[in-house]
């Protein structure tokens, strides 16, 4: 039975057999051998402890998304152990980040904002201190 071409611009799949030899098979020297295979580097689940840790953060990310985006902040930022840089995270992307923990005990990677305003981001402190000046002014009335 003969099917109609595909829409101009789709890519065809290719069958296994027809693509190129691994030019690494069998080879001692592949530099692909001692990568992990995928589902090999799976963390341990996280424990009660983290768990109410990562609930309380979700639920404060919320309060301050609430108090903040209506004021034009866009995320919030944090200065990054690794590479010494700046991550500026979206609120959606964060609280999809932490969600993700909690549900599989490590994040999966995820790409940056794109081009960011620093202005934009704040940090959780200045969540967490924004946040406890609204309650303490509402406290005084």
């Amino acid at each position: 039975m003969d099917r109609a071409p595909p829409p101009p611009g789709t890519v065809q799949p290719v069958p296994h057999d027809v693509l190129p030899p691994d030019p690494f098979a069998d080879d001692p020297d592949d530099p692909a051998k001692n990568l992990a295979e995928p589902g090999d580097d799976l963390d341990e689940p996280i424990d009660a402890q983290a768990r109410t840790e990562l609930l309380a953060d979700l639920s404060d990310l919320a309060v301050y998304q609430a108090l903040l985006e209506p004021r034009g902040v866009r995320g919030i930022v944090v200065d990054c152990g690794e590479c010494d840089q700046p991550h500026y995270h979206d609120w959606h992307l964060l609280r999809a980040s932490l969600e993700q923990l909690l549900a599989d005990g490590r994040m999966r990677p995820h790409e940056p904002a794109f081009d960011p305003d620093p202005a934009d981001y704040v940090s959780w402190d200045y969540c967490r201190g924004y946040a406890d000046g609204v309650t303490a002014n509402e406290s005084a009335y």
